[in-house]
C-alpha cells in the first residue's frame, strides 16, 4: 500500500467495492428464477450503514423490481442516473463450470461467478460513488440517482419502468449503464420489432387418403418468405452504421405423429434502424403473411401479433452523457471508442422515453451469460475513476479522481 493517504484511501475504496461485489455474487439472483430479496438486502444494509438515501421500487402488481438511490444537490438542476442490474442470467449447466456459479471468489485478479461481469461489480462501484457523493458537501445542482434493477435479465426492465413511472423520482437528463467492456462506450444500438405469427390450416390424420396442406408446411413456407425478404443496407439517409436484420427465433406446433396440426406459432425478431423502423418491419412481415395466404390459401388468415417494439438510437460523441464518459476516459489515458451496438439494450427503452443513454464501459470480462463468468479487477481503479470523473462533470463539480 502506498504511503500517500489519498492513495491509501483509494486502495481501501477498491477493496470495499470488490467485497461488496463478492457479497452480491454470493446471493443468487437469476432473472425470473431466484428471490431478489437477499441480494437487495445486501445493498440496503450497505447503503443504510452509510446513510445513503434509497428506497425499493415495485411494479404495478406490487412485485419487487429494483432499488433506487437518490443523492440530491443543494440547489435545483438536472439529475443524472447510473444504472446497473443485480439480477443475472441463468447458470446453464453447472457441471461445466470450473467453480461454483455463486462462489464470489477472487482468483488471479478475477472476480468469479454469475453476475460478476453483468453487472454486480458495476452495481457495487455505483453504490460507492453515490456514498462518496452523499458523504461530502452537496455543492452541486440537481442530483445523482443509482438504479439497481432486478428485472433486467427477464427482458421486462421492470426496475427501469418503475423508476420512470415513479412520480416522486426526478426524471433523468441522461443515464450511464454499467455493462462491462473496457475498450468501448456504447452510444447507440439497433432497435427491435418482435411479433408472433400464427399460421392456420385444417387438421387431419397423417394416414388419411386425403392430402391437406398442414400448418407446419404453411409455416415453413412463411419462414422461407421471411428469410428471402429484402432489407436495406447500412449507412442510409440517416448515416446509421448498421443495417436491419431479420431472424426467425421460434417455431412451435404439432405433437405426436398421427395428427397434422392446425396451428403453428412463429416468432420473428427484427433489429431496426432509423432507415428501417418498426412500421417498416411490420409492413414487411404483413406482406410476407399476405403472400403466404395468397400462395397457400386457407379459410383463416395468418395472424400477426406485435410483442415488443423499441426504437434505434444513437448519440453523437458531443452529447451528454456520452461526452462526459468519453472525456473522462481520455483524461485517464484510455483509448476508448464510441460504438453503435448491434444488439439492443436498455438504452433503447430509455430512447423511447426521450432519455439519452450510454452503455458498455466497464472492466474486461469472460463468460458473460455463459460458463465461468468472471470480471477482471486489475482495471477497476481506472474504471472507477472514469465514472467518478464523468459524474462530477455532469454535476458541475471539480473532480478529485486520479
Amino acid at each position: 500500500m502506498s504511503g500517500d493517504p489519498r492513495e491509501a484511501g483509494r486502495d481501501e475504496t477498491f477493496r470495499s467495492v470488490v467485497e461488496l461485489a463478492q457479497e452480491l455474487v454470493r446471493r443468487p439472483s437469476r432473472g425470473g428464477i431466484d428471490d431478489y430479496g437477499p441480494v437487495l438486502d445486501v445493498l440496503e444494509e450497505w447503503l443504510t450503514a452509510r446513510a445513503v438515501p434509497h428506497r425499493r421500487l415495485r411494479d404495478g402488481a406490487g412485485a419487487l423490481v429494483g432499488l433506487l438511490v437518490e443523492v440530491a444537490g443543494d440547489r435545483p438542476g438536472l439529475w443524472w442516473t447510473l444504472d446497473a442490474c443485480v439480477d443475472t442470467a441463468p447458470y446453464g449447466d453447472c457441471a461445466r463450470w470450473s467453480f461454483p456459479p455463486a462462489c464470489g471468489e477472487v482468483r488471479d485478479g478475477w472476480l468469479l461467478g454469475r453476475g460478476a461481469a453483468d453487472s454486480k461489480l458495476a452495481a457495487a462501484m455505483y453504490c460507492h460513488i453515490a456514498a462518496d457523493l452523499a458523504a461530502g458537501p452537496r455543492d452541486f445542482a440537481g442530483g445523482l440517482a443509482v438504479l439497481l434493477d432486478v428485472d433486467e435479465h427477464t427482458g421486462s426492465f421492470g426496475g427501469a419502468r418503475a423508476y420512470l413511472a415513479d412520480p416522486h423520482a426526478a426524471r433523468p437528463a441522461g443515464v450511464i449503464i454499467g455493462y462491462p467492456g473496457l475498450d468501448e462506450v456504447v452510444v447507440g444500438g439497433r432497435g427491435l420489432w418482435r411479433a408472433t405469427l400464427t399460421v392456420h390450416a385444417p387438421s387431419g390424420h397423417s394416414g388419411s387418403s386425403r392430402t391437406v396442406t398442414s400448418a407446419i408446411t404453411r409455416a415453413a413456407r412463411l419462414v422461407g418468405l421471411l428469410d428471402a425478404a429484402d432489407l436495406p443496407g447500412a449507412d442510409g439517409a440517416s448515416g446509421f452504421p448498421l443495417g436491419p436484420k431479420l431472424t426467425v427465433t421460434a417455431f412451435h406446433g404439432g405433437e405426436g405423429f398421427s395428427v397434422t396440426p392446425d396451428r403453428v406459432d412463429v416468432n420473428v425478431d427484427i433489429r431496426t434502424t432509423p432507415d428501417f423502423d418498426a412500421d417498416d418491419a411490420e409492413t414487411l412481415v404483413r406482406k410476407a403473411a399476405a403472400g403466404l395466404d395468397a400462395e397457400l390459401p386457407t379459410p383463416w388468415p395468418t395472424e400477426v401479433a406485435e410483442v415488443a417494439s423499441w426504437p434505434a438510437y444513437r448519440l453523437e460523441v458531443h452529447e451528454q452523457p456520452a461526452a462526459a464518459l468519453l472525456s473522462a476516459a481520455r483524461a485517464a489515458g484510455l483509448d476508448v471508442r464510441a460504438k453503435t451496438a448491434g444488439p439492443s439494450n436498455i438504452g433503447n427503452l430509455l430512447a423511447g422515453e426521450g432519455i439519452p443513454a450510454t452503455a458498455g464501459f466497464g472492466v474486461p470480462y469472460e463468460g458473460l451469460h455463459g460458463i465461468d463468468e468472471r470480471a477482471s479487477l486489475g482495471e477497476l481503479p481506472d474504471v472507477y475513476a472514469v465514472h467518478r470523473r464523468a459524474v462530477d462533470a455532469l454535476l458541475g463539480r471539480v473532480s478529485d479522481s486520479p
